[in-house]
């Protein structure tokens, strides 16, 4: 599809994704932000959009599925890992970007302003607490007593949480040592911590390089969910929001490209963050995130994990995540 009829087609959806929202949730939604009119092509060319990205994930996505020809200007921050990006999306300090399933509920329970717009679902294989080669550590029921290393707020933290539990243990039982990933690597190699609840690439790269095992993944516990997360002002500034639904449609575009060419997602991911091909080559073989609809399903799965949380005292309240749900970008993605 040329361009100009792409964007008369979002133009389009774009009107009726306000009316169709609530029946794509099954929900009325008081919380739901204004839906603006979308913008001409004209004024879509004037429109900068500010995204958040991780190293490797969104931008190199997109990259390698020839899909960043936008037709407006692209502002690109990176950042260690979700939760210091959700605080730059409800500052306006960026319109939207992509986190995993844990970040949200951190960011909804302090009141951000910000609304979950898209899901993506992948294997939860990578959400995995590893240990070192020669450590005595078999199973996640010898915990007991460790230190874990972990980045605050992530799916790995949520995923931590998750796996204790199964155990019959709590946060209470174990040291939780809360590390950024570039700090969590050197401790873990060092001996510092005994165990490192992590996500790829980190999972591949530490495996490869120092024969890290797992003593606990994602199966039977993680939801395996990521989401993009838009500000609110964003939502409802006319022009911004026209972007970002084409941006989201770009996204899932080059999600389903990535998962049937992973040769060239990896050498991709490699050329982005400078990682060794054997590491990316077994992210990707793992297999990409994939787009899902923002369903009850999803938000029934994410509403557990908060609770969850509650339950541990690692959020100080409970909260409704259906509140910060939005699906007025529904119909455009699921004609993806």
């Amino acid at each position: 599809m040329r361009r100009r009829d792409f964007l008369a087609a979002l133009a389009l959806s774009t009107t009726s994704a306000g009316l169709l929202s609530a029946c794509a949730s099954g929900r009325d939604d008081p919380a739901q932000a204004p839906v603006p009119a979308p913008v001409d092509a004209g004024r879509l060319t004037q429109v900068t959009l500010r995204v958040g990205d991780q190293k490797g994930n969104s931008r190199s996505l997109l990259r390698s599925a020839g899909l960043d020809d936008f037709p407006y200007a692209v502002q690109w921050a990176t950042f260690p890992s979700g939760p210091p990006l959700l605080e730059a999306v409800s500052a306006d300090a960026i319109d939207l970007g992509g986190v995993g399933n844990t970040p949200p509920l951190f960011a909804a329970a302090a009141g951000a302003k910000m609304k979950i717009i898209a899901a993506s679902k992948g294997n939860v294989a990578s959400d995995a607490l590893v240990v070192l080669p020669n450590s005595p550590l078999q199973g996640r029921d010898q915990l007991r007593g460790r230190k874990i290393a972990v980045a605050k707020g992530s799916s790995a933290h949520g995923q931590i949480l998750l796996t204790l539990r199964a155990a019959g243990l709590t946060v209470d039982d174990v040291e939780l040592v809360f590390l950024q990933p570039s700090d969590a690597l050197g401790a873990f190699k060092q001996g510092s911590v005994d165990a490192w609840a992590i996500w790829d690439p980190y999972f591949s790269q530490i495996q490869l390089e120092s024969g890290a095992r797992v003593i606990a993944d994602g199966q039977g516990t993680a939801n395996g969910l990521s989401f993009q997360v838009a500000g609110t002002a964003a939502l409802a500034d006319a022009g911004r929001n026209t972007a970002i639904a084409d941006y989201l449609v770009r996204l899932a575009k080059a999600q389903r490209f990535a998962d049937g060419n992973r040769e060239q997602r990896a050498q991709a991911w490699s050329a982005d963050t400078g990682l060794r091909i054997e590491v990316t080559r077994r992210a990707t073989g793992l297999g990409p995130d994939l787009p899902v609809p923002l369903d009850d399903a999803v938000i029934r799965s994410e509403q557990e994990l908060a609770d969850a949380f509650v339950a541990a005292k690692e959020i100080p309240r409970r909260f409704e995540f259906a509140e910060f749900a939005d699906n007025r970008f529904a119909p455009q993605l699921a004609a993806v």
